[in-house]
């Protein structure tokens, strides 16, 4: 079944932002076929399973059929489990959320009633609750439905095999006549049948296959992470495997942009794509991505949609994906043409309900690992420098320096201390900084996977804790610099120094630490090749060491801070 965009489907302008807000530019399958039925006012039996992304095919016209002024429920939707109700709930506030005057409640067991009570008296429009809660409060008096115009069964099958029956059709049975009905069930059971006979009219069956869509190249592997981690645990997962090419998914188009702006700051080349870049830069950062100009792309799967890329070594989803389809859609732009490749998924909170609908709908094959520590990113990183150190001497890929070396044993120095010496220089870095970061490797060496010069990947901060920590930090650098230290007029006529022109400043609530940070994060030089700062209201001039400036122009030109696309050039007199 075809897929339609939301905008074709005659919704309000209320719930196209909100749909646009979180991030589902396209109606999955069941979305398509239903909510344009239920809008018509038919009654529908939906033969689809949890992972289809059916919730918002009923969640969408219920708020719809809402009359915000009238303070009754209009809607009731009924669901096996409380987790469910609670999950359906979250998603119809959200959907919801520029609807002015509609309320939503969910009811369960194991819940205050008298929580309940105040949201039902307040005026809750919609009603999302498990069978026995909903009756008890109908019996209470607490719960009227003679105002009701829409009723959702939603996997009726569960709630039959898990005694409702009795229960669903009592509540059927005291619903108005002129409601509609919407019947959701992954199997359609005599009892079902039954009870959509008794109960609809004439209703429209829309069936979802539910098949296997794995991708048998495909390693699956999902990680259970707190939202804030997300970012520790993606630069963990790239460093701990030495990733250098990748799709990176995510659900909306400001998360595109955050996480490009974060990756740049964490000296990552990433680029990025979604439905408010245009069709020339398209094609630009595509054309570029297939040349690997850079490692990896973050994109939305609008955006994504029909890209033609080979080799892909993995696909992260950053974001868990709207429905089953979505998910073997992104997993399978990696392992084709035979090759093997990872697919790493990110979930949190009650995300993991959603993502084991999904594994149930599609038979998916994923399973569940831990992030790694930041010791076993430290192993890997010495592995993978170890090796381009074997693969260089293997290849005789440099030249020899026996003059060099023979001076320094005649000096009385042990011949593996000199090659710890020499590795330590190499992990520092040619600008002498006090504190090592990960290997980078020899210069005449190249990647094996033969990727370009940016392939010497300079990696992700280190952090003292051993868990993934909080992405609150947008870079690397190191943010303790006093303000005094850098807030004073550029060009102070100090040696060694040249004044560089950015163009950001005050208006764009830039802070000196904002650009010491920006500039240590990104080329991984120390905080001190940065002299004075001059903020003015549009744009700021900043004082780099001389022999950095070329490198400070290269890597922070095109990045983001603070949301705008930085241009960093020499500064010049009038400026």
């Amino acid at each position: 079944m075809e897929k339609r965009r939301f905008n074709e489907l005659g919704l309000s302008p209320e719930i196209l932002k909100a749909v646009d807000k979180m991030g589902f530019e396209e109606a999955s399958p069941i979305q398509t076929a239903v909510i344009p039925l239920l809008l018509a006012g038919r009654d529908v039996v939906g033969q689809s399973a949890t992972g289809s992304g059916k919730t918002a095919a009923f969640a969408i016209p219920a708020i719809e059929s809402v009359d915000a002024a009238k303070k009754s429920v209009q809607a009731l939707i009924l669901c096996p489990t409380r987790e469910l109700a609670v999950q359906v709930a979250e998603e119809v506030a959200k959907l919801a959320s520029f609807k002015r005057g509609v309320q939503e409640v969910p009811i369960y067991g194991g819940q205050s009633y008298e929580r309940q009570y105040r949201a039902l008296k307040a005026g809750a429009q919609i009603v999302i609750g498990t069978p026995g809660r909903v009756m008890d409060l109908m019996e209470r008096g607490a719960l009227r439905l003679d105002a009701l115009r829409l009723v959702v069964l939603d996997e009726a099958d569960r709630m039959l095999d898990m005694g409702f029956r009795d229960d669903i059709n009592h509540i059927l049975g005291l619903v108005p006549e002129e409601r509609q009905i919407l019947c959701f069930s992954a199997t359609m059971p005599r009892e079902i049948k039954d009870l959509i006979t008794r109960f609809t009219r004439n209703p429209e069956w829309v069936k979802i296959e539910a098949q296997a869509q794995n991708a048998p190249q495909v390693e699956q592997i999902y990680f259970e992470v707190d939202r804030r981690s997300k970012l520790e645990a993606l630069t963990r997962l790239i460093d701990v495997n030495d990733f250098r090419y990748g799709i990176i998914f995510c659900s909306t188009k400001i998360m595109v942009d955050e996480l490009d702006e974060h990756l740049h700051a964490r000296g990552y080349a990433v680029d990025r794509l979604h439905g408010d870049i245009s069709q020339a830069q398209r094609n630009r950062v595509m054309e570029k991505f297939r040349r690997r100009g850079f490692e990896f792309l973050i994109a939305t799967d609008v955006a994504a949609r029909g890209l033609d890329v080979d080799e892909l070594e993995v696909v992260f989803n950053y974001d868990l994906p709207n429905d089953a389809e979505d998910y073997t859609h992104r997993i399978g732009r990696t392992g084709r043409a035979g090759k093997s490749g990872q697919a790493f998924t990110f979930v949190s909170g009650r995300e993991l309900y959603k993502l084991q609908g999904m594994v149930r709908y599609a038979k998916l094959n994923i399973r569940r690992e831990r992030i790694p520590s930041l010791d076993e990113v430290e192993e890997a990183r010495t592995n993978v420098f170890f090796e381009k150190i074997r693969s260089t001497l293997d290849a005789r890929e440099f030249k020899p320096h026996d003059r060099m070396i023979d001076r320094l044993l005649d000096q009385g120095y042990a011949s593996t201390d000199i090659c710890s010496a020499l590795i330590h220089l190499l992990q520092q870095g040619s600008s002498g900084a006090a504190k090592p970061t990960a290997a980078s490797p020899a210069p005449a060496a190249k990647p094996s996977s033969g990727a370009p010069d940016w392939a010497e990947r300079k990696t992700s901060p280190q952090r003292g804790d051993s868990e993934p920590a909080s992405d609150d930090d947008t870079s690397a650098a190191p943010r303790s610099a006093k303000k005094s230290k850098y807030e004073r007029p550029a060009r102070t006529g100090e040696a060694g120094m040249v004044t560089l022109f950015f163009n950001v400043g005050r208006k764009q609530l830039v802070t000196p630490a904002d650009i010491v940070g920006k500039v240590a994060g990104v080329t991984r030089l120390p905080a001190s090749v940065v002299g004075a700062i001059d903020l003015r209201q549009r744009h700021s001039l900043v004082d780099v060491v001389a022999e950095h400036a070329p490198l400070v122009m290269q890597k922070l030109g095109g990045i983001r801070i603070k949301g705008e696309v930085l241009d960093v050039k020499i500064a010049t007199a009038e400026e």
